[in-house]
């Protein structure tokens, strides 16, 4: 597989191959990417197996954006989504978590495993406690 153009735009990066295939994925999963000016992105270079920015140090596979489209939501990236006011990133930084793998979660392009759900489980847990614990 070849990638014939990449663009950005809606929030994501979107590959169109050399046979046609076209798929995107969330910018958000890629804080690198996402943080980046246009300029950044605009600087990558085509491999055989994906896309390089060396500038900021990320790699996408191509195949990668073909088995995002087949996976159904994960439960973690559900949540998230129903709950926007959480600041993920501290939640991740609180967690001891990567903040770039928390992303990945979020946005559905990667699966926890179970261990790591129930980590984040119960670290939205110990959140909601905090909350209820707050008298004004």
């Amino acid at each position: 597989m070849k990638a014939q153009r990449i663009w950005f735009g809606e929030g994501r990066i979107h590959l169109t191959t050399n046979d046609g295939r076209t798929a995107s994925l969330p910018l958000k999963a890629f804080p690198r990417l996402y943080n980046a000016t246009d300029e950044q992105r605009q600087d990558y270079t085509f491999s055989p197996f994906g896309i390089h920015w060396e500038t900021l140090d990320e790699d996408l596979s191509f195949e990668g954006f073909f088995a995002e489209a087949s996976k159904p939501q994960n439960e973690i990236a559900q949540i998230f989504d129903s709950l926007p006011e959480i600041n993920v990133n501290q939640l991740a930084r609180v967690m001891g978590i990567n903040q770039s793998l928390m992303a990945k979660y979020i946005c559905g392009v990667a699966t926890p495993s179970e261990s790591r759900r129930k980590q984040i489980e119960e670290a939205l847990h110990r959140l909601g406690s905090e909350l209820q614990h707050i008298s004004l």
